[in-house]
């Protein structure tokens, strides 16, 4: 069973903060959903619910995105449960275990950055378009891939070294993906979050939000919200933005234009 618009997404990283509310966005579009947690605890519950309560079918599918063989199954369960996957979402995403000197950088955080946040990307999005490139897609349905790098894949933040390096390596993922499947009409897009108020930043906002009043950090002078972030994630997904594909898309309040 699909929802209204026949569209079916797939969504890693999505008990809370941005994926969720990507999730909320979609299902509010009428998009089936499954929802992708590493574990099956209360958060993922409660975002089942909360994706469910908006009338459309919806499927948690907890696991570890850095366990690469796992991903085929994962995309299994959920087609199942929702029917075959229009859109892959890969939100899924870690900061760094230690803020602090790049040569203080340990190679556990290194590799913990580069596991999730890049390979796991680039893995999913093949097994996605494996399993999407199998059968016939003459269905009408837009067919699309949006990844989340950061701006940090540009702007180096000194003491996430480890972090910026391996959204940088993400960035590259989508541009590679891009690439094979436009031949296919299959959308892929990069979306660079900014200054973002989730748990991962949490520990920071305060900080950023006096240098977005005191310096002008932001264009737009305020911290985004995951429903910020969430809303662009589904107008792409969605084929909003038509005649597109292999694009970065900033959701930053104009944080990286270059100023005197």
């Amino acid at each position: 069973m699909t929802g209204e618009a026949g569209q079916a997404a797939f969504i890693t990283g999505s008990s809370r903060g941005i994926g969720l509310a990507a999730a909320i966005e979609l299902a509010r579009s009428g998009f089936s959903i499954a929802l992708n947690g590493p574990v099956a605890d209360d958060e993922l519950k409660a975002a089942e619910a909360a994706v469910g309560a908006l009338g459309v079918p919806v499927v948690a599918v907890p696991g570890d995105v850095s366990d690469i063989v796992s991903h085929d199954a994962m995309l299994e369960q959920a087609e199942q449960a929702i029917g075959p996957l229009s859109t892959l979402v890969n939100n899924a995403g870690v900061s760094v275990l230690h803020r602090g000197d790049p040569l203080d950088v340990s190679e556990e955080s290194y590799d913990r950055c580069q596991a999730i946040n890049t390979k796991a990307q680039f893995f999913f999005c093949q097994a996605w378009a494996r399993r999407v490139l199998a059968r016939d897609r003459n269905d009408g349905r837009f067919y699309s891939i949006v990844n989340v790098s950061s701006s940090n894949a540009d702007a180096v933040a000194e003491p996430r070294a480890e972090y910026c390096v391996s959204k940088a390596g993400a960035a590259m993922v989508s541009k590679v993906f891009a690439v094979r499947l436009g031949r296919e009409n299959i959308a892929v897009y990069d979306i660079r979050p900014g200054l973002i108020e989730t748990g991962m930043t949490k520990p920071v906002s305060a900080i950023y939000q006096r240098r977005i009043d005191e310096e002008g950090l932001t264009l737009m002078r305020r911290l985004g919200q995951p429903e910020d972030v969430g809303r662009v994630m589904a107008t792409l997904a969605k084929g909003g933005l038509p005649y597109t594909t292999g694009h970065v898309v900033p959701v930053d309040a104009g944080m990286l234009i270059p100023r005197f």
